[in-house]
């Protein structure tokens, strides 16, 4: 398994807060599966940007699980970044 973060931008020509609901509820299923690690938006970004960082077996997992969060299904992520990340300290360290 291997983890990655997923940088969102949001368009700012759509309704984000609409979607949130169900997208958090999204997130809550992914972090129950244990595949999602953390969340959350960058605070101070405009256009609006979140990260996600899972931990799924490849780079196409991670951008399944991405493919199928309402935020993006809707159309209010305008542009998305996945990238492999190796932890080395810290909580996401895998001895």
């Amino acid at each position: 398994m291997s983890f990655f973060i997923i940088d969102y931008i949001y368009d700012p020509a759509k309704d984000a807060d609409a979607v949130r609901p169900v997208h958090r509820a999204y997130l809550r299923e992914l972090y129950a599966a244990g595949s999602l690690k953390a969340a959350g938006p960058l605070l101070g970004t405009d256009p609006v940007r979140a990260l996600l960082i899972v931990e799924t077996p490849d780079e196409a997992a991670a951008a399944a699980l991405s493919d199928a969060d309402p935020m993006v299904v809707e159309g209010v992520v305008m542009k998305r970044s996945i990238t492999e990340w190796n932890p080395v300290t810290g909580v996401f360290a895998q001895a």
